[in-house]
């Protein structure tokens, strides 16, 4: 007897979701079903079932789990898509569907480190302060809209697309991660960079920007996490996500006995 494979969502977008979708691609154990945003243009897909766009908040969600016999959803989101977030948390309560939520440590400053943390983009961007300054922007295309209102700071903006609104002094590099260090400094060092204002993403694929800053003596302005909800199962990392799909998998399909 064949167990029927394990229906899985996954939020996706980020590096560690792309590297689960790519570790259950041809596993028999599971059927799973990756699903972005759609707010980059060519965005890199598993080679598995893809759907792109939203769901029409956790209503729509609940609504797409029970029309798909989804039975585990996976919230491998960026740490400051918290609505998805938060929404992925409402629909599996709704739905009795279990959820694991795969979430990258923060980064940590540290003795070194010149960083100031502030709570959003506003702030971040208050934070420059009234003196003209060379700022290297790593923060997406979504709130750029905020530094035009800070118009005298020359920016260096770094995003994978070209973004559609931007301060008016401006720079723009199209570019995906990872990024090594020595061009990550060499950057800082071109542009004579003053500040980096950047979002705590965690992870690897963007993490030497900040050891270039710390090498250039580069004040890091942080954009802290927003909170989000808690979710029944949490893991730090793509080996992690595995194992526990591995263990509920093996839960939810009973072992056959004399066979």
């Amino acid at each position: 007897m064949t167990h029927t494979p394990l229906r899985i969502l996954i939020l996706g977008g980020t590096g560690e979701a792309m590297q689960l979708a790519r570790a259950l691609e041809g596993d028999a154990r599971f059927a799973p079903t990756y699903s972005v945003a759609g707010r980059t243009q060519n965005p890199r897909l598993p080679d598995l079932p893809c759907r792109s766009g939203g769901f029409g908040g956790p209503d729509g969600l609940a609504e797409y789990l029970g029309r798909e016999a989804i039975e585990v959803l996976v919230d491998a989101t960026h740490p400051f898509a918290a609505r998805m977030s938060t929404h992925a948390v409402m629909a599996a309560e709704r739905t009795g569907v279990a959820l694991m939520a795969l979430r990258r440590p923060a980064w940590i400053p540290g003795p070194e480190d010149r960083w100031r943390g502030v709570p959003d983009m506003v702030a971040a961007a208050q934070a420059l302060g009234t003196r003209p300054r060379r700022v290297f922007l790593t923060i997406g295309q979504l709130e750029l809209a905020t530094f035009c209102e800070a118009p005298w700071h020359r920016y260096i903006i770094r995003s994978v697309d070209l973004p559609s609104v931007r301060p008016p002094d401006c720079l723009c590099i199209t570019e995906r991660g990872p990024f090594r260090l020595e061009d990550e400094r060499r950057l800082l060092q071109h542009h004579r960079i003053d500040a980096l204002v950047t979002k705590n993403s965690g992870g690897e694929a963007t993490r030497a920007k900040l050891e270039a800053a710390r090498m250039c003596d580069v004040e890091v302005i942080m954009v802290e996490r927003p909170r989000v909800p808690p979710a029944p199962a949490e893991v730090p990392d793509p080996k992690a996500a595995l194992d526990w799909l591995g263990a509920h998998y093996a839960r939810s399909r009973p072992t056959l006995r004399g066979v």
